[in-house]
């Protein structure tokens, strides 16, 4: 399988230095992604609100990439894909 969407990738700054809605409602996340298309901070799908696939999924942004320590995957929703850097 491949991403048929890495041309939705923009340059993005983190929009917060967590969750963005765990942060507003304070609630707690596993992981944080960052939408590549906006910029947006979310929690993972194991954590309980799993913000950053409500948030692909109400802004048709597909691409996320994981802002853990030591990690630089990416996850495409549309094509259920992961992608590794070259």
């Amino acid at each position: 399988m491949s991403c048929t969407h890495l041309d939705t990738i923009r340059p993005v700054t983190p929009s917060a230095p967590g969750c963005e809605e765990c942060l507003q409602i304070g609630s707690r996340w596993v992981h944080l992604r960052l939408c590549l298309s906006c910029g947006h901070v979310g929690c993972c799908d194991s954590s309980p609100n799993k913000h950053a696939s409500k948030h692909a999924f109400a802004t048709e942004h597909p691409l996320v990439r994981s802002l853990e320590p030591g990690e630089n995957w990416m996850w495409c929703y549309v094509d259920e894909v992961a992608l590794e850097p070259a």
